[in-house]
Parts: C-alpha cells; sequence; structure tokens
C-alpha cells in the first residue's frame, strides 16, 4: 500500500474530539499549507480558520471542538469541483499531522458560521469543518451515524469504473494496472457516502462524472454532489502524482454516451 493510499483509507470523519486546542505548531503548518493549495480549475477557494468560542460555533453533531475552518468561493463555473478538490487536500494534510476533520454542510446554524467567515456578496460557503485532535473512543451518537450511512463500506470497482463506455467493465489486466489509483478513488468521502462519482477509462484518459442523486443541490452549498466528485478527482490526481506521473485536467466532454442524470464533470489525462 502506498503512503498516500494508506493515508486516504486510514483517515476518516471525526466528530468526537478530545476538547484540547490545536496546538501552535500544528496551526501554523496548517496556515502555511493553505497558502499552497490550488486546483486544476483556477478558482481560488479562501480558507478562514475560525475559533469557535469566539465566535460562538458549535453543530449538534459534534462534541469537543474548539476550531473550525471555513471554505469560500466565487459563485462562477466549476465552483463545486474546485472547492471539493481544494478542501481535501486540506482535510488529507490536516489527518498526516494527526487532526481530525469532517465536512458539514447542513448540521449546523449556517448563518453564524457565513458571519464568522465574512461570507461576501457573489460568494457561496458550501462546508465547514472542525478542525481537532480525535477523542480516544466516539460518542454513541458517531457510531450511530457512521452505521446510518454505512460509512466504512464503499461500492466495488465495477460500479464505479468503466472501461471506453458506460457499464462496460474493465478487463483484468487494466485494473490490476490501476489497482491503487481504484483504491483512492473508492475510498475518496462524499456526503451521506453516496460515492456520486462515475469513471469512464479511455487509454490513458479518466473521464469523470457525477451521478446525480436528488435534494443535493441548494443555493447556500451549490451541487454537493459535484463537490464530492471533486474530492474523488483530487485521489485521482494526487495518486497520479505520488507515482511519478505529470496528470493534466481539462474539461473537454469526450460526447460519450451516458444515461440520463449523468453529467461529465472533467478528465484526468494521465501523462
Amino acid at each position: 500500500m502506498t503512503e498516500l493510499l494508506n493515508l486516504i483509507k486510514e483517515r476518516r470523519s471525526v466528530r468526537t474530539f478530545n476538547g484540547e486546542p490545536v496546538r501552535a505548531e500544528d496551526r501554523e503548518k496548517l496556515e502555511q499549507y493553505i497558502e499552497t493549495i490550488t486546483n486544476p480549475f483556477g478558482v481560488p477557494v479562501r480558507f478562514v480558520l475560525l475559533d469557535a468560542e469566539e465566535h460562538g460555533l458549535s453543530s449538534p453533531v459534534l462534541t469537543g471542538e474548539t476550531l473550525f475552518v471555513a471554505g469560500k468561493v466565487d459563485k462562477v463555473q466549476h465552483a463545486e469541483v474546485a472547492f471539493g478538490y481544494s478542501f481535501e487536500k486540506l482535510v488529507l494534510y490536516a489527518w498526516s499531522l494527526g487532526i481530525g476533520t469532517t465536512w458539514i454542510a447542513g448540521t449546523m446554524k449556517r448563518e453564524v458560521f457565513e458571519r464568522a467567515a465574512g461570507l461576501a456578496e457573489g460568494e457561496m460557503m458550501p462546508c465547514i469543518s472542525p478542525l481537532g485532535y480525535p477523542a480516544e473512543k466516539r460518542t454513541i451518537r458517531e457510531n450511530m451515524m457512521r452505521k446510518g450511512v454505512g460509512a466504512d463500506s464503499r461500492l466495488p470497482a465495477e460500479k464505479i469504473f468503466f472501461n471506453g463506455a458506460w457499464d462496460v467493465s474493465l478487463p483484468p489486466e487494466k485494473q490490476a494496472e490501476i489497482a491503487d489509483l481504484i483504491e483512492m478513488v473508492r475510498w475518496a468521502p462524499s456526503a451521506v457516502n453516496k460515492q456520486p462519482w462515475r469513471i469512464i477509462v479511455s487509454d490513458q484518459d479518466f473521464h469523470f462524472y457525477e451521478k446525480r442523486n436528488k435534494g443535493y443541490i441548494t443555493e447556500k452549498t451549490g451541487d454537493l454532489q459535484k463537490i464530492d466528485v471533486g474530492i474523488a478527482l483530487c485521489h485521482m490526481v494526487m495518486g497520479l502524482e505520488e507515482q511519478g506521473s505529470k496528470p493534466e485536467v481539462v474539461v473537454a466532454d469526450p460526447g460519450l454516451a451516458v444515461p440520463a442524470g449523468v453529467e461529465y464533470v472533467a478528465t484526468v489525462r494521465g501523462v
């Protein structure tokens, strides 16, 4: 298992924290890393660290949190997929420091967080996350939430990756060739664990699609499932980079036939 795949599979959503504030040295590393985060769509995602007590911030699904990070993005083309891509880079880096996170879009007083984050006209704040050190034990409520969404399970590869056309299985040799990349994408987090990404593999191209479910688009958050696709896309690009490739992300719909309710998002060219 590669270092990145191990990080992705070990990382989990944390809702129960030990109450210890994020240490100064870790916070400094986070702030420095935030300054380096970019995405392939050229859409800036702005991160704001918010002290929970100072701003009166909380969520009914969290315990012991002291710090939050909010992400803001302009309401422009590709905003959601860029947001998911950038926010996931922060999430994975935080976990590498031993800092837990969980994506929160609804279980919060949104107006309080938006005011604390200084949300401006023309911006949206799709998600926030707590930042803190995981408690030794989860609360009963957190365990029930994880069980309810099947947080520790994922769709099989054949439901996600296709060979050249929709619903055509990858041959065994191709699955073996990209096995680590498949696992990195499979284990990407998503809203209510819906895993709405689908990938058609064509030569060295990975065409990413959103298989949409109803109820995941709002004015405040944009298309949450497109954010999820951005997360999976981030895993794919980081995985290719770890393998020594220099992948290119382009928006160039190949025009492949797909079912209703499926939308092309972007293509990763694994150079």
